[in-house]
């Protein structure tokens, strides 16, 4: 099986009501929310692993054979 590291850079906002919010510029319509800044961040990762699977499997922006293995978040706050 061949591995992938794929890095994105996610942005995250914090609303003073409702937590963090996040997205990936890169990866239009991915994005998540969180109660802390751990959360928000477990929940990005999470929403670009199903968002590249689902990428894959309608085979149009994605290679056929990529793999999530790992994720690196580069981040702006």
């Amino acid at each position: 099986m061949n591995k992938k590291i794929l890095n994105y850079t996610a942005v995250i906002e914090k609303d003073e009501k409702s937590g963090y919010f996040a997205y990936v510029p890169a990866l239009s319509g991915c994005y998540t929310q969180g109660e802390n800044y751990e959360e928000v961040v477990k929940n990005m990762q999470e929403a670009c692993e199903i968002y590249l699977e689902s990428v894959n499997e309608a085979k149009n922006k994605a290679p056929e054979n990529t793999f999530v293995s790992t994720f690196n978040l580069s981040l702006v706050v």
